[in-house]
């Protein structure tokens, strides 16, 4: 462990092996001769003088990147992809004339971030799949049980546990639906010269454009895209970039209301995120068992919410065909966007695999404020026995603000049914006010609701993406 010098914490604590994979030099330069051996291979098609044997050698090399000769190179022409095609002809002596040949550095530069682009998407997705996996079986066990519902955080109507875990996955599903969508309309730069003209190209297949067209066609195809961008100037729109943190952004959004919402239970005592056994909460209260998971899930968010920002005004700062102002930015904002995001859907899968429900708690909090809740359908049965609307109205208030002045100010039980019972106004027994708090009578449509979103609208989706897949859920730190 290297203790001198900084490290993300984004590499060390919260991302995933495999979505740290997608943005390290391994896959970078893997990528690059990958596109390499496409180019080639579609030069050679469509007539180069390029043989079998050439391409053969390049293959062989494939992924054994000989690293030390190429930042060796780099430190003597500071250029990384001149670098990188001077360290494959070394192994690759009989195809080093004809590798890169006709392209510009962002045919490999560009064509290799919308292909990582597209790998860190797809893993987001498969991860936000999961995490909606998790909580349609939580919303499905719960779905029957009553909890307060809230409005600008005061108890509202009943709402159910299960009903309130479709607001969330709700969201979610917005959220994989907007990756999904820029996944599908993703396309490869393809190889469209120094400023987007093909000029190098055009001279190459001694000015057949069809050659060119087709060349692209085999590159994209090779590399799995549907096709190229129709113009471009050197590089891909950074539009694109924009694009797809907007999304992340989106999910990180999703994911802190969620996080939000669990740490607002866990005060309540309702629900809580899982604790280990041997976790500490405090270091000076032994008692306290804090929500860090969800904790962290905020901080993460606001930084993915932060940083979708940055594609926008490189988008914006795109003078002509192209300026350099976008590296440093791009490789720092598009990466770390796709890491946080990672580590926020790692927390989310972890907790909703062991969301921890106190029904008692639920239960008492509910009947609590149920009295309160109830005084519309009391109203409404004392009026069909024929008392006066106004008047009966006028008297559930008083009572209502009486009640709540004892448990508020007096710190005592909520009386408004003794309240309610010794007003002769009220044509009701104590009994029948007692059958009308039913818990389940006021929660609506909540476990229909449910289990038609979950049969119609989730279940759709998490076949589209197939059977769970082993995704890293465990917390390094």
């Amino acid at each position: 462990m290297q203790t001198d010098r900084y490290i993300s914490p984004l590499s060390t604590r919260y991302a995933s092996a495999e979505m740290q994979y997608l943005f390290s030099q391994d896959f970078k330069f893997r990528t690059w001769r990958r596109l390499w051996i496409a180019l080639a291979r579609a030069e050679k098609t469509l007539g180069l003088a390029i043989t079998d044997e050439q391409i053969a050698e390049l293959e062989a090399h494939r992924d054994d990147i000989n690293y030390a000769e190429a930042e060796a190179r780099e430190r003597e022409v500071r250029h990384d992809v001149m670098s990188h095609v001077y360290a494959y002809g070394l192994q690759c002596p009989k195809a080093a004339g004809i590798i890169h040949l006709g392209a510009t550095s962002c045919y490999v530069g560009d064509n290799t971030d919308i292909i990582i682009l597209r790998e860190a998407a797809q893993l987001v997705v498969k991860k936000a799949v999961q995490v909606v996996r998790n909580l349609s079986a939580f919303a499905d066990r719960w779905k029957d049980t009553p909890c307060l519902g809230y409005t600008h955080l005061q108890p509202a109507q009943l709402t159910t546990v299960g009903k309130r875990a479709a607001l969330w996955i709700n969201e979610l599903l917005m959220d994989i639906d907007e990756l999904e969508f820029r996944l599908s309309r993703l396309q490869l730069l393809g190889s469209k010269g120094t400023t987007g003209t093909q000029a190098s190209f055009l001279e190459l297949f001694g000015g057949d454009e069809g050659k060119i067209q087709e060349m692209e066609r085999l590159i994209a195809d090779e590399m799995g895209f549907a096709g190229v961008v129709p113009v471009s100037g050197q590089t891909y729109s950074r539009k694109v970039d924009s694009y797809f943190l907007s999304a992340l952004s989106g999910i990180a959004q999703s994911a802190m209301k969620f996080a939000n919402d669990l740490r607002i239970a866990q005060s309540f005592e309702e629900l809580e995120e899982p604790f280990e056994k041997h976790q500490i909460g405090s270091s000076a209260m032994p008692y306290k068992r804090n929500p860090m998971r969800s904790e962290r899930m905020c901080a993460l968010a606001r930084y993915v919410m932060t940083d979708s920002l940055n594609p926008a005004f490189t988008a914006g700062t795109q003078w002509f065909e192209r300026t350099l102002d976008d590296s440093a930015n791009k490789r720092l904002s598009v990466a770390e966007a796709f890491l946080a995001t990672d580590a926020i859907l790692n927390i989310y899968m972890n907790i909703t695999e062991g969301i921890v429900v106190y029904e008692r708690v639920i239960a008492r909090r509910v009947m609590e404020k149920l009295p309160f809740m109830a005084t519309e359908n009391i109203l409404m049965e004392s009026v069909k026995r024929g008392g006066d609307r106004q008047e009966l109205h006028e008297a559930l208030r008083v009572h209502s603000h009486a009640a709540a002045a004892r448990v508020k100010l007096e710190g005592g039980q909520n009386d408004l049914l003794d309240r309610i019972t010794a007003d002769p106004l009220f044509p009701l027994s104590r009994e029948e006010l007692e059958e009308m708090l039913d818990p389940r009578a006021f929660i609506g449509c909540c476990p229909s609701q449910v289990t038609r979103f979950l049969k119609d609208t989730v279940q759709p989706v998490v076949d589209r993406w197939g059977a769970k897949e082993t995704l890293t859920a465990k917390l390094e730190v």
